[in-house]
């Protein structure tokens, strides 16, 4: 078979239906948004039931945009049972489809190779698309949507436009048929990794659609974007060499950490330490069990936004590659009382590592080496203990006194999977 065929799944409004699923409710019938009602009515809802999209409420929409006259259920985030939910559905594909060639984009969405699954299974790609959806529906209650493409770019572009359309949810584009009916397709931002700032720096040059891209002097294209102009042109023409071999055999050249948090409300600049203290500390021992080291570490520190004041960055020199918490929360803060306005709110802080290399346990010599060498070794023995712990009995086994003091934020963190509450008490 020379042309390859792809699905890209995702699965509806997936934390709602999720939701619907554990009440026993339908759904495509029942009105239900996934907020965290702890929170103000400002808060994003992080999903709405397919019953309130066709209602005309907006995915991703606060809480005060719903309707006043709307009934509707509120139900609080459970990012634990969304995965777990996830890893059933991954469970289902798995039984029609070898791990080689799913290659799984985000919590509900993947992609899928079914190429040589067609002819094994004796059926067209729109039929293995609604044996897999029914097969998801059946085993775990959760409705899936699909786009079929002779390429990934192709099958994703497929679900994100063509398939909310089809009375059936499935999406189906080749490159011929991509050029067809997409190609004047309005607005560009409807399309993958095209967002609000390319697309207005497209419109600089009266291109508003992917034939514009697509008849566009490449010169101009290369001079705006650069080496992206490459990928920007493939796409425009419905091309995409990448398979999903080509995704699992990469392998990055450098690796990094990052974590950040958006405070709920504006903290002071003692208060914002507080937070920095217990976010190294949490990326040290991250850096522990996975068994890496750095030598430096970035901070960023964001305002609160009537401040108008452009953010605090630095970055803290450890001396030596380590991950020991003892080094680099004195390192941070060091950084954080250099670089950061005392006087001036803090809403959002974000810190990140320099180049990760693996820990060969060995330590830059220096006149104390001996001495430097037992404190490390024991400050190490010591985040060891306390991993294995909080593996056995919970992320919030083991504390530091930090965590208790007034606007520390950890405790509530260490419940929460991606920012979220993760439905789990302890």
């Amino acid at each position: 078979m020379s042309e390859k065929y792809y699905l890209c799944i995702d699965l509806k409004s997936f934390y709602a239906s999720v939701e619907c699923v554990e009440r026993g409710l339908d759904p495509m019938t029942t009105d239900l948004v996934v907020a965290d009602p702890s929170r103000s009515s400002g808060t994003i809802c992080l999903a709405i039931s397919p019953s309130m999209k066709a209602k005309g409420v907006r995915n991703r929409c606060r809480v005060f945009e719903i309707p006043k006259d709307m009934e509707y259920i509120v139900a609080p985030p459970r990012m634990a049972k969304y995965i777990e939910y996830a890893a059933n559905i991954y469970g289902v594909y798995l039984r029609f489809i070898s791990p080689d060639d799913i290659h799984v984009y985000s919590i509900d969405e993947a992609f899928l190779d079914i190429t040589r699954y067609l002819k094994f299974y004796g059926k067209t790609p729109r039929e293995m698309a609604v044996f897999l959806m029914d097969k998801v529906t059946e085993e775990v209650g959760v409705r899936a949507t699909a786009g079929i493409g002779t390429n990934m770019y192709l099958a994703k572009i497929a679900l994100d436009i063509t398939a909310k359309h089809a009375p059936d949810f499935i999406g189906e584009l080749n490159e011929k048929t991509y050029r067809e009916t997409l190609w004047d397709h309005k607005p560009l931002t409807d399309f993958w990794r095209i967002g609000r700032g390319i697309a207005k720096r497209l419109e600089k040059y009266g291109i508003t659609t992917q034939r514009g891209i697509a008849n566009c002097d490449e010169e101009i294209l290369y001079r705006e974007f650069g080496i992206d102009a490459e990928l920007m042109i493939d796409h425009a023409w419905g091309i995409e060499p990448t398979t999903i071999a080509d995704i699992k055999a990469y392998k990055p050249q450098s690796h990094s950490l990052s974590s950040g948090q958006v405070l709920m409300r504006d903290y002071n600049f003692d208060e914002a330490k507080l937070i920095l203290k217990e976010m190294v500390d949490s990326l040290s021992l991250d850096m522990v069990e996975k068994g890496l080291v750095t030598s430096s570490l970035g901070i960023w520190v964001g305002y609160t936004s009537s401040a108008l004041k452009r953010p605090a960055k630095g970055t803290a020199k450890l001396g030596i590659e380590t991950n020991a918490d003892s080094v680099m929360i004195p390192a941070a803060t060091a950084v954080f009382d250099r670089v950061v306005d005392r006087e001036t709110p803090i809403r959002r802080i974000n810190i990140g590592t320099g180049e990760l290399n693996p820990d060969g346990g060995a330590f830059q010599q220096s006149l104390f080496t001996e001495c430097e060498h037992r404190d490390l070794e024991k400050n190490r023995k010591i985040q060891e203990a306390v991993l294995k712990i909080k593996k056995k009995y919970g992320k919030n086994a083991v504390l530091k006194g930090m965590d208790f003091e007034e606007g520390a934020t950890r405790r509530e963190r260490n419940l929460q999977i991606g920012g979220h509450k993760s439905g789990e008490e302890t």
